[in-house]
């Protein structure tokens, strides 16, 4: 069965370390908030300014001016802080994010995402997803793994406007975990009850399949 948006953002919520600085992207990534496991703190970035963002508020605790670079409305942990926008994109761009978890239209199988425009489409701009796939190493992209009518959005090369060149190196779709290196994609995990043989019919670009696909474990 493909994964929920929920369950996707909590598959890469396993990903956390203790300690780590992560920056969620617009939409399924900042579902990441909610499902920071036990045991460990982390410092969530947003590009407007704030570094320490919690979860999403419930009605008693929402505070309208409190938002992050999505413009939703967010939480603040203890010890987090305010400051410019430059100073948050002087941090992405030094190389100061541990993780950084983006959403996209289109991922291939060199590592380039297309996340920001459809032509035709009114699209709320690339915001700061090209300095965040600029300046970060460690990015995993969460995204479907097709579109509605069932075209695949892991291609041999992307179709759309590029927002990064060869810096995707894991994808997280709704059927499957993937990693991306030697012009390819390589399955390490599938989503529990999904068989490979639609992971392998739903994927466009070259997929490489081990003898053995453990399913995620939540």
């Amino acid at each position: 069965m493909a994964l929920s948006r929920e369950q996707l953002a909590q598959r890469v919520a396993q990903e956390l370390q203790d300690g780590f600085y992560v920056n969620l992207g617009i939409g399924i990534p900042t579902l990441v908030a909610n499902y920071i496991p036990e045991g460990i703190e982390v410092m969530l970035q947003s590009e407007n300014g704030l570094l320490g963002m919690g979860e999403f508020p419930t009605e008693e605790t929402i505070d309208a001016d409190l938002i992050n670079a999505g413009k939703q409305t967010v939480t603040a942990v203890d010890g987090a802080s305010f400051f410019s926008s430059s100073e948050s994109f002087a941090m992405i761009r030094g190389g100061h994010v541990d993780l950084t978890v983006l959403g996209a239209f289109e991922v291939d199988e060199q590592g380039s995402i297309a996340s920001w425009m459809i032509p035709g489409k009114l699209i709320k701009g690339m915001g700061g997803a090209m300095d965040l796939v600029a300046g970060a190493d460690n990015i995993i992209v969460t995204m479907m793994h097709a579109d509605k009518k069932g075209n695949s959005k892991l291609l041999p090369k992307c179709e759309l406007p590029l927002t990064g060149f060869g810096c995707i190196k894991r994808v997280l779709t709704d059927l499957a975990f993937m990693e991306i290196k030697d012009g390819a994609f390589h399955i390490l995990e599938r989503a529990p009850g999904v068989s490979v043989e639609e992971i392998v019919s739903k994927t466009a670009g070259k997929l490489i399949v081990p003898a053995h696909v453990p399913e995620m474990n939540f």
